[in-house]
């Protein structure tokens, strides 16, 4: 079936001008599923620069339809929620008749799709990213939050998480239904090998920096390296990297053996990715990880703690898994990747990534979801 459908993407996180980066994962599959069908995708985030009480932004953004609308804040619970759904109102009547929702992250949008099915007879799939199915960061989940995700989850026609690892700790928590998993889209057009020798061994870590992300460890391990390798340079890419700079000062981590770099759009991560040795990934969990793909498709090893789904996805010869939290097994492991003497074939990495994450077999994959949805 060849039919263009009119795909609603309803969106918890979404890239906006509160958030520049929020969901830009949701994004590039918007973008990818565009490449088939129409795609409008709807956002609603508070915003305190925002003096109206509801802004709405109307763009075409790389062939998606994106709203954004725009709230004043408000303290509020009944009048937050009730601006809220306003907002939406106010969008879908933007909107040109759709064939179907999908729902980007259950929380807090996955009460708009219910409404939709409910009133607008609109059938629904849900894709998840969200790591907080798994323990201990699901004990924090409220009774309000745990009834919405249960039942959006036992009302979605299909319900695609990222990795089958994600898809188990949902189940684990409840959230019944049919489960197929969509991974994340990586742009193989823009993320190719590049064939390069670096005098010096480069080291690159990219990511938010949140917590789980464990960077304050990764800098102790760097600071060790320097005892046994001297000629390195770690690069630290991310939200807010030169907040770290005083405690990489504090563990006398030499000037020139790092360096820091606030977070860059994503089409410019190319540059850095492909000059690197090898990309570290010291996560305590992790859904997926879009730069994990994206390094690949580089034809770069990563050495990466065995956590959630990157298992998944980390073909063997790729590079190293280690345990969590196991900073010794880091420091081992990158002092053995320094001395270059492990090759990797570049071409079989992209050629992975090409054939299984490329803009063309996520969008395969959705539309086979989108029509069996359709069909349920």
């Amino acid at each position: 079936m060849n039919k263009k459908l009119h795909i609603l993407f309803l969106c918890s996180w979404y890239p906006n001008r509160v958030l520049p980066n929020n969901g830009d994962f949701i994004q590039r599959h918007a973008e990818a599923v565009a490449l088939k069908h129409k795609v409008t995708a709807i956002h609603i985030i508070s915003d305190k620069n925002n003096y109206k009480t509801i802004e709405i932004a109307d763009k075409n953004i790389n062939g998606v339809r994106t709203i954004v609308a725009y709230l004043k804040p408000c303290k509020n619970t009944i009048l937050k929620t009730y601006k809220y759904f306003l907002a939406y109102y106010k969008i879908l009547n933007k909107v040109e008749p759709y064939d179907l929702v999908h729902l980007n992250v259950i929380y807090p949008a996955g009460l708009m799709a219910l409404y939709l099915k409910w009133f607008k007879k609109k059938p629904y799939i849900i894709s998840e990213h969200w790591h907080g199915y798994h323990k201990p960061f699901c004990n924090s989940i409220g009774l309000a939050q745990k009834i919405l995700l249960k039942l959006c989850a036992k009302k979605a026609d299909v319900i695609c998480p990222v990795t089958n690892n994600l898809g188990d700790a949902m189940q684990n928590f409840g959230l019944k239904g049919r489960y197929y998993k969509v991974s994340n889209v990586v742009n193989t057009d823009l993320f190719k090998p590049l064939e390069n020798e670096n005098d010096t061994f480069e080291i690159i870590h990219i990511s938010s920096m949140d917590k789980v992300k464990n960077v304050p460890k990764i800098l102790e391990v760097i600071s060790q390296l320097q005892k046994s390798v001297s000629n390195f340079n770690f690069t630290l890419l991310g939200s807010n990297a030169t907040e770290f700079k005083p405690l990489a000062k504090s563990l006398k981590i030499n000037e020139g053996n790092i360096t820091f770099t606030n977070q860059i759009p994503q089409s410019k991560l190319l540059p850095y990715l492909q000059k690197a040795d090898v990309f570290v990934l010291f996560s305590d969990i992790e859904s997926s990880s879009v730069v994990l793909l994206e390094t690949f498709a580089c034809g770069i090893p990563v050495i990466a703690t065995n956590v959630g789904g990157v298992s998944e996805h980390f073909p063997k010869n790729f590079g190293a898994l280690i345990p969590k939290g196991d900073s010794t097994a880091l420091l081992k492991t990158l002092i053995a990747y320094s001395k270059k003497t492990q090759k990797f074939d570049k071409k079989a990495m992209y050629h992975y990534i090409d054939q299984n994450f490329s803009p063309i077999s996520i969008t395969k994959q959705f539309t086979e979801v989108y029509l069996s949805a359709l069909k349920h």
